[in-house]
């Protein structure tokens, strides 16, 4: 292969609300946190273990405020991206790094308005638009199985 690639796929659960920044000429940037769980089982005390990474996710402008609109905590996401890493200067003179993935596209697989909905609260008018399809059937992909691999 002669390219190089910068891909990311994530599904996992927001740890926050989405946080909205506008700038000069109507565009805005959506920051927020995605929790995805590993679980396996320690070989050597049988025990079931979770490791939990947290990803800083970015998403731009209508993405951003749809987000914004049907997303909350806990929420459960399918997003595609890169990693894009930057520096800044904070206000105490020190250099900040971070990393975040830049989401290109998304799709809502759980939000608590849809739990909402099943439960008799809330439902969606015909007009409200809905979540932007990657391309793929995420309620058919079957649920991971436990196993006893770290991987």
């Amino acid at each position: 292969m002669n390219g190089t690639i910068n891909k990311v796929i994530l599904v996992g659960h927001l740890g926050d609300d989405v946080k909205l920044h506008y700038f000069e000429g109507g565009n805005c940037i959506g920051r927020f946190p995605l929790a995805t769980n590993e679980v396996y089982i320690n070989k050597q005390t049988n025990e079931k273990v979770t490791s939990t990474e947290w990803h800083n996710l970015v998403v731009r402008n209508k993405a951003a405020e749809i987000c914004e609109k049907y997303l909350s905590k806990g929420d459960k996401i399918y997003a595609e991206g890169r990693i894009k890493s930057r520096q800044w200067q904070g206000e105490d003179g020190a250099i900040r790094y971070t990393t975040e993935i830049q989401v290109t596209e998304f799709t809502f697989l759980t939000t608590k308005k849809d739990t909402e909905n099943k439960q008799g609260g809330y439902a969606p008018a015909a007009s409200e638009p809905q979540a932007r399809n990657s391309g793929y059937d995420m309620q058919n992909i079957p649920a991971a199985e436990d196993d006893d691999l770290p991987f």
